[in-house]
């Protein structure tokens, strides 16, 4: 999405010939504004999505996953990656096997980003991801949907959120303006790429 991980857009560091992130439990955030950016001209509304939304969650991938990954990630990568994260079947097993819930933000009435969350054991629940579309960066969107997530997490009892973020990725700078601290690094080899992550917390 979101993401993030969000800031995938803008994380241009590797690590040799491996790239540490594996978007299903990353973050894909399309912008890192300079400042504090504005609410959205046109009106916004974020809403749960289900799986009748999964062409749309699909064509919100499509429109931003290649942008975002091309100068980061082979295209081998790239197309390796999307095929085991955003196929229809893929999507449902998120929602009913893996019960990742998510937003999609609408502006102006167009689906505009989405972000999926998910619970964790005692009280922590994971932000998976945030996509935000290029036509809409820079805009608050990301921001207005970490918000939403946040609040989501509070309704139903979670007391803290974290996220995976690449460890060179520049939206480590956005997330701990939002709040989130480093907790802890990891390394997981996910076939033959790896992520290379800090684990940022916030307490709710």
């Amino acid at each position: 999405m979101y993401y993030s991980t969000a800031g995938r857009g803008l994380a241009y560091a590797t690590q040799g010939t491996k790239v540490g992130f594996l978007a299903d439990l990353r973050l894909a955030l399309l912008f890192m504004p300079a400042s504090t950016p504005s609410a959205p001209a046109a009106p916004l509304h974020i809403q749960p999505a289900t799986e009748k939304d999964i062409p749309t969650i699909i064509g919100l991938a499509e429109a931003t996953w290649e942008p975002t990954y091309r100068f980061i990630i082979s295209k081998e990568q790239i197309e390796y990656m999307y095929r085991v994260i955003y196929t229809p079947a893929s999507l449902r097993k998120q929602m009913r096997d893996q019960h990742h819930q998510f937003l999609l933000a609408y502006v102006d009435g167009h689906a505009s980003g989405f972000a999926p969350y998910s619970e964790k054991p005692e009280g922590v629940y994971h932000l998976n991801k945030i996509y935000v579309l290029p036509s809409h960066q820079s805009q608050g969107l990301g921001q207005k949907l970490v918000q939403a997530v946040e609040n989501a997490v509070r309704e139903a009892g979670g007391r803290t959120l974290e996220l995976n973020v690449n460890r060179h990725n520049p939206a480590l700078a956005f997330y701990e303006r939002q709040g989130f601290t480093q907790h802890r690094e990891e390394d997981i080899a996910i076939g033959p790429y790896w992520m290379n992550d800090f684990v940022l917390r916030k307490d709710l």
